[in-house]
């Protein structure tokens, strides 16, 4: 997958370090070389020893180091790279490479390469959301550099929040999407994801519980596989993943107007919840209470059906279509007949009953339903489904 790439990793001063650690294991296990760089803070939470030993390769922390200046230099190693990784990207060596400073070996490479810049943040939440480090983050997306995470959860100090950096296989999937490398490469996908919002009036709509989170896994997964994403996204709670060409839209309409002009492409994977209906007649302006206990009565149209429109096309159907079924009973039953219904070559089922947890849930319980049959994947977090989607799909379009 990364076979041959160079990496060079900066690692910062944060507990996040320790994952670092990993990060490098799996780097080198996909094939990539990797040179570490580890900052004085950074020596604080892991050992030059640990990070050279599992790098297999030697250990860059002075700026003045003489032996590596005449053997190499530092503008040399910041670009003999194919990518710059920064893990943890602390808020302190963010400001330093927003604001273009170069007070020691790190952030030097940093403004002296040439090559892409992948920066995986990790902070405490209020850090992390202070103006201050929005508008470096602002900054630094100005200039070209990619981000991945970070996620929310529990953090070391106690808080919650977003500012954990992303986990060491999130960063390698970033890695393979920052260098365009990946089974997919030079394939198109189209991806839907969240709800749709049908407007009643002005300040109500229709909507649906989905939170998109599961949609931003797969186009951050197929992307991570080289493929050139296309995510057009409700308004979701979950943000769209990095990396992909993104197309905000509000109602079913606007969906099928923003996928048909995405195509052609190779494969489609719609996991948006498109409302069915939406209210025919619009009000211009809200609905009011008369107070003589008289209700508005408000009459539906169908949506379009944009999965069976894309799995009907001729010219520009793709390769593969990708539906999604949420049920809450008969879930195969169903979206077999589904899959039949709207003639696209797969489903994926879940049960979204609120028992289970899964519309809007960390994660989901799927059935796999093609030409073969019917296919149980055990419950597992919506990145791993993700990821197992996106394989099946490379193999799916013979990807190398």
């Amino acid at each position: 997958m990364l076979s041959g790439k160079r990496i060079l990793l900066i690692i910062g001063g944060g507990i996040a370090a320790y994952k670092s650690l990993d990060l490098i294991r799996r780097l080198k296990e996909r094939g990539a070389q990797v040179t570490p760089v580890l900052t004085r803070a950074g020596q604080e939470f892991v050992t030059p020893l640990s990070v050279s030993a599992l790098a297999g390769e030697k250990l860059h922390t002075d700026l003045f180091d003489l032996t590596s200046e005449a053997e190499m230099g530092h503008i040399q190693l910041s670009r003999v790279a194919d990518l710059l990784v920064v893990a943890p990207g602390t808020a302190d060596l963010m400001a330093k490479m927003a604001q273009g400073r170069a007070d020691d070996l790190a952030s030097t490479l940093l403004l002296a390469t040439d090559t892409p810049v992948l920066v995986a943040p990790a902070m405490n939440v209020r850090m992390w959301l202070h103006p201050a480090t929005q508008r470096n983050t602002a900054v630094l997306r100005g200039d070209g550099v990619s981000f991945v995470g970070p996620n929310e959860g529990d953090m070391a100090c106690g808080e919650y929040g977003p500012g954990r950096m992303a986990e060491p296989l999130e960063i390698v999937d970033a890695v393979a999407r920052a260098l365009g490398d990946g089974p997919l490469a030079g394939k198109r996908v189209v991806v839907t994801s969240g709800p749709t919002h049908e407007p009643i009036d002005p300040v109500r709509y229709i909507a649906n519980r989905s939170s998109g989170a599961q949609g931003t896994a797969i186009g951050a997964a197929l992307a991570a596989l080289g493929a050139e994403v296309v995510f057009v996204t409700g308004p979701a709670d979950v943000p769209p993943p990095d990396g992909v060409e993104v197309v905000k839209v509000e109602t079913a309409r606007e969906m099928r107007e923003a996928v048909h002009a995405a195509l052609p492409a190779d494969a489609g994977v719609f996991a948006a919840a498109v409302a069915d209906w939406r209210v025919a007649r619009e009000s211009g302006s809200k609905i009011k209470k008369t107070g003589d206990g008289t209700l508005p009565v408000l009459e539906f149209a169908e949506n379009p059906d944009i999965l069976a429109e894309v799995s009907s096309l001729t010219g520009d159907r793709p390769e593969l279509v990708v539906g999604f079924a949420a049920e809450t009973d008969d879930v195969v039953a169903h979206a077999t007949a589904k899959r039949d219904r709207k003639g696209c070559d797969w489903i994926l089922a879940n049960d979204v009953s609120p028992e289970t947890g899964i519309m809007g849930g960390s994660e989901n319980a799927v059935v796999l339903i093609s030409e073969g049959g019917a296919e149980s994947w055990p419950r597992m977090g919506k990145d791993e489904v993700a990821r197992r989607l996106a394989a099946r799909i490379a193999e799916a379009l013979g990807a190398d």
